[in-house]
């Protein structure tokens, strides 16, 4: 079982300057069992960082429309059931369960600030001005604000296809962004410059070995990168090759709306 001390000795490894904010992706189902849970996990982050920041997306709100601009990622009308069951955004909207008990559990702390994007929204402790930068047109803003701050991104248990920081890389670089649309209480609201697929995205980490700091922790490990480092390594990447980070799977929309273009 790993204890609270032995979570903050770790993440003191991988990131011991306190000073920097970072952007944390945690699972704990893969970290294995953790005396006091998430509750363990969420403090000992607070006492190791001044500033931590987390996604806390709400795919719940988003709608499918009948008709929309092509090339979009998007099949056109295939969301009656989705758009039946779709809510409205509102800053009390828990995170989506894909996010994790980690991430709803900051959001939750009386001290925990949400930025307003009706989708893309991020959680944060001391992190107002970084949650302030997002808008609907610019939605990973958060994520902007922390890579100029000489931020880091922290691994717990999870990989880089739950690495969002890539996504700044991809729109960096030039690759398509899509339109989402979401429920508000102010009606539906066009979200642009949404990202893509995540699914390819593991395969940077060769290319990150020389800049990533990890630890072991219970049945996995954590990892540190700094933010600058990692995106521009990964816009890099897609530069010299416009497909690199794409999945490979056949059936994802987003994937197939970049590679179809070059492929012509």
């Amino acid at each position: 079982m790993t204890t609270y001390r032995e979570l903050v000795n770790a993440l003191r490894m991988v990131a011991p300057d306190r000073s920097r904010p970072v952007v944390v992706h945690a699972s704990l189902p893969a970290l294995g069992e953790i005396a006091g849970g998430v509750e363990t996990v969420v403090g000992a982050l607070l006492t190791t960082y001044d500033t931590v920041v987390v996604p806390v997306f709400t795919y719940k709100t988003m709608l499918v429309p009948e008709v929309g601009p092509p090339d979009n990622s998007i099949t056109y009308g295939s969301g009656t059931a989705q758009n039946a069951l779709a809510e409205f955004f509102h800053p009390d909207l828990p995170a989506d369960e894909s996010m994790g008990a980690f991430s709803e559990t900051l959001r939750r702390l009386p001290q925990a600030r949400r930025s307003t994007h009706p989708i893309l929204s991020f959680a944060g402790v001391n992190a107002d001005p970084i949650l302030q930068a997002q808008t609907i047109e610019e939605p990973l803003a958060p994520l902007r604000i922390l890579t100029e701050r000489g931020g880091f991104v922290l691994l717990m248990g999870v990989d880089h296809t739950q690495n969002v920081s890539i996504h700044l890389a991809e729109k960096l670089a030039g690759r398509r962004q899509f339109i989402r649309w979401a429920l508000t209480r102010r009606g539906v609201v066009e979200c642009p410059n949404f990202p893509g697929c995540s699914h390819g995205f593991e395969a940077i980490a060769s290319r990150l070995a020389g800049t990533t700091r990890w630890v072991p922790i219970g049945a996995d490990k954590i990892q540190a990168l700094p933010l600058r480092e990692l995106v521009q390594t990964a816009r890099r990447m897609i530069e010299e090759n416009p497909l690199a980070l794409c999945c490979d799977r056949g059936d994802c929309e987003c994937c197939r709306a970049i590679r179809e273009p070059i492929n012509m």
